[in-house]
């Protein structure tokens, strides 16, 4: 099962290095693949949750592409990224990944080889990753717990 880091975290939330491209590269030398967000404005790539917070380029996504789960924060970004591991949503219950992948967000849904599951907090981990053990991934805040 493929084990991705929510933002770079590995051991719980910090929300003040949250997408910091120093703070991915970590979870990346940890072994982790990484969700990272990314939204594009005036044709610059930035990184950020709520808002463009760091800026990257093209090489930095490109050199760490197979380590990377883009979530496209505008319609821009997707533009730009379908060619890596990326998805888009707002909401919806689950969405496709350009890998062909079902980023899964209910939980009450059938899972399987070809999902990815979000279990972010460390409660979600403990009461639902024995149930997920045939998903393609989890995504959470906790990858070093598991």
């Amino acid at each position: 099962m493929k084990i991705i880091s929510h933002r770079g975290n590995i051991r719980g939330e910090v929300p003040s290095r949250e997408n910091a491209p120093s703070y991915i590269d970590c979870a990346i030398g940890n072994g982790y693949d990484v969700e990272i967000d990314l939204r594009v404005v005036d044709g610059e790539l930035w990184l950020g949750h709520d808002e463009p917070q760091y800026k990257v380029t093209h090489r930095w996504i490109r050199e760490r592409r197979n380590s990377l789960w883009i979530h496209c924060k505008n319609l821009e970004a997707a533009k730009q990224s379908w060619i890596y591991q990326s998805f888009c949503h707002t909401g919806d219950p689950f969405v496709f990944t350009s890998t062909g992948h079902i980023w899964l967000h209910d939980l009450g849904s059938v899972v399987d080889e070809k999902t990815i599951i979000p279990l972010l907090s460390k409660d979600d981990l403990e009461q639902f990753s024995y149930l997920y053990g045939n998903a393609f991934g989890i995504c959470t805040d906790y990858p070093a717990s598991l």
